[in-house]
């Protein structure tokens, strides 16, 4: 992921986008992507209206005690992927926070999986509650994870 840069915007810069052209200028590189992507390995990629998609490749320092990938890798990539696809669909000045992750696994990661990709879809967007949900696959369309998310919506303030 060379040529990335990662940090976090003021709330002033957040607040001045809206959610979908916040997510297109952190793909393009106008904005940081954040600290967490770094840390993880991972990339926010696609942004499009009520979706999101990250990619990653699980690797040795991802490994737990008991010799796979923590399960955090996997919720951490969901987690961003579904909240994201919420994102996309805020007006300017609109924020969010997340109020409930629910995951299911269905197969371990491991350093030899190869990049996986979490896609996150919108199921219901309201006024103050979203919904979405979302998958975590290899390249050839295995599926390790799926999940569920709901999230509180904050309007614009003014």
């Amino acid at each position: 992921m060379s040529g990335t840069h990662y940090g976090v915007v003021t709330p002033e810069i957040l607040t001045s986008y809206d959610g979908l052209s916040f997510l297109t200028a952190m793909i393009n590189g106008t904005l940081p992507q954040p600290p967490i992507a770094e840390t993880m390995g991972f990339r926010l990629v696609e942004a499009a209206p009520g979706r999101a998609a990250f990619e990653g490749v699980p690797g040795l320092r991802h490994y737990n005690p008991i010799g796979s990938v923590h399960a955090g890798f996997a919720s951490t990539l969901l987690d961003s992927a579904l909240g994201c696809a919420i994102f996309s669909t805020l007006t300017k000045g609109e924020t969010w926070t997340t109020l409930e992750l629910k995951l299911n696994f269905v197969r371990a990661l491991s350093e030899t999986t190869g990049p996986v990709r979490a896609q996150g879809r919108v199921i219901h967007r309201g006024r103050t509650v979203a919904t979405s949900e979302g998958d975590l696959k290899d390249a050839s369309g295995k599926l390790y994870a799926h999940a569920t998310t709901t999230c509180m919506i904050f309007p614009a303030k003014g």
